[in-house]
C-alpha cells in the first residue's frame, strides 16, 4: 500500500518542477491547456500513420473513446493534409455495459461506438476513412478473439487516457475486499467483462453527467493491461485537472503496484505521458501552510 507520507511528498512537487523532476520513472509532457492538448496528440498520431503510409505498410492502434477535443483536430488535420487512413487497423479499447453485461442502446451518450462512430470515423472525409473492416469494436461476446487476435499481431500505437485510480482502458483498481488481485494480475490481464468500481462511476457522472451516477454505466468490457502494453509506442493524455492529479503524481513517483494500474507504465520502453498545466498542478503543492496529522514536512 502506498504510504500516507509518500503520497504527500509527491504531491507537494509543483507542476513546475513535475516536467523534468530527476526522480520520475516515466517520461512527462506538460501543455498549456485542452486546446493544445488535442492539437499534440492529434499531431502525434498523424505523424505516426504518415510514417507507416510512407513505408506503405499497416499501422495498428487500439483506441480509445474520445473526448471530442481529441478527435476534431485530429480529423481536421487528416482531411487538410488528405492523409489515408485505409491501412490502420484499429482495435477498440473498450466499451460500457449495462447492468446485464450488455451493449447500450445506439443513443446513450455513454455508448462509445456511436460517439467514435460520429467524431472519430465519421468526421474523416469518406474517401480517406478507416475501411470498415478494419474497426474491431470490442463487445461482451468477443473477448476471447480480440485477446486472440492482438496476441497474433504487432501493435504499434496504444492511445489513451487514465482515470482517478490510474486505470488504463477500464482496468481498474481492484476494490473488492474478497477478491485478491496482485500487480502481476493486473500486468497480465486480457480482455474481459466486469463491474465498474464505484469511484469510477462517481468520477465520470461528475465529468459528464451533472452527477447524475443513475444514469451511468455499472458494467464495461475492457482490453486488459497486456493487450494495452503491447504496443511499440504508448501516449496517454488528459486534459480533466483534479480528477488526474493524484494518479499522475503515483504514477510517475511511485513504484509499480496495484493501486494505481498506471504505474505500470513505467515498465514500457516507449512511454509518454502528456498533462495540461491544470492537471500537473495539484491542491496540496500550492498550500504549504496546510497540515496532515501524523506527516510530517
Amino acid at each position: 500500500m502506498i504510504k500516507k507520507s509518500d503520497l504527500y511528498k509527491w504531491c507537494r512537487i509543483t507542476a513546475e518542477e513535475l516536467e523534468h523532476h530527476k526522480e520520475k520513472k516515466v517520461l512527462l509532457r506538460i501543455v498549456k491547456n485542452a486546446e493544445e492538448l488535442g492539437m499534440v496528440m492529434a499531431s502525434d498520431l498523424v505523424e505516426e500513420i504518415k510514417k507507416a503510409n510512407a513505408q506503405d505498410r499497416e499501422f495498428r492502434l487500439i483506441v480509445p473513446c474520445g473526448p471530442k477535443e481529441w478527435y476534431e483536430p485530429f480529423a481536421e488535420m487528416v482531411n487538410k493534409d488528405r492523409i489515408s487512413l485505409k491501412k490502420v487497423i484499429c482495435y477498440h479499447m473498450d466499451e460500457n455495459l449495462d447492468w446485464e453485461g450488455k451493449l447500450l442502446p445506439k443513443n446513450d451518450p455513454n455508448n462509445f461506438r456511436t460517439f467514435m462512430e460520429q467524431f472519430f470515423y465519421g468526421a474523416v472525409d469518406e474517401e480517406l476513412q478507416v475501411l470498415e473492416e478494419n474497426r474491431h469494436y470490442l463487445t461482451p461476446d468477443n473477448v476471447k478473439e480480440m485477446t486472440r487476435i492482438i496476441e497474433e499481431t504487432d501493435i504499434d500505437y496504444t492511445l489513451g487516457g487514465w482515470g482517478q485510480d490510474g486505470h488504463i482502458a477500464f482496468n481498474q483498481a481492484n476494490r473488492n475486499p474478497y477478491v485478491a488481485v496482485s500487480i502481476d494480475d493486473i500486468r497480465n490481464s486480457t480482455a474481459r467483462v466486469q463491474q465498474n468500481n464505484m469511484d469510477t462511476l462517481l468520477a465520470l457522472a461528475q465529468r459528464g453527467m451533472g452527477g447524475a451516477w443513475q444514469f451511468m454505466p455499472p458494467m464495461s468490457v475492457t482490453l486488459g493491461v497486456k493487450e494495452c502494453m503491447k504496443a511499440k509506442k504508448i501516449r496517454v493524455y488528459s486534459a480533466t485537472g483534479a480528477w488526474k492529479q493524484t494518479a499522475l503524481r503515483v504514477a510517475l513517483f511511485s513504484d509499480v503496484t496495484e493501486e494505481y494500474p498506471m504505474t505500470l507504465l513505467q515498465e514500457h520502453p516507449d512511454a509518454l505521458i502528456t498533462a495540461t498545466y491544470e492537471t500537473a498542478r495539484h491542491p496540496i503543492s500550492e498550500h504549504p501552510d496546510w497540515e496532515f496529522g501524523g506527516i510530517e514536512k
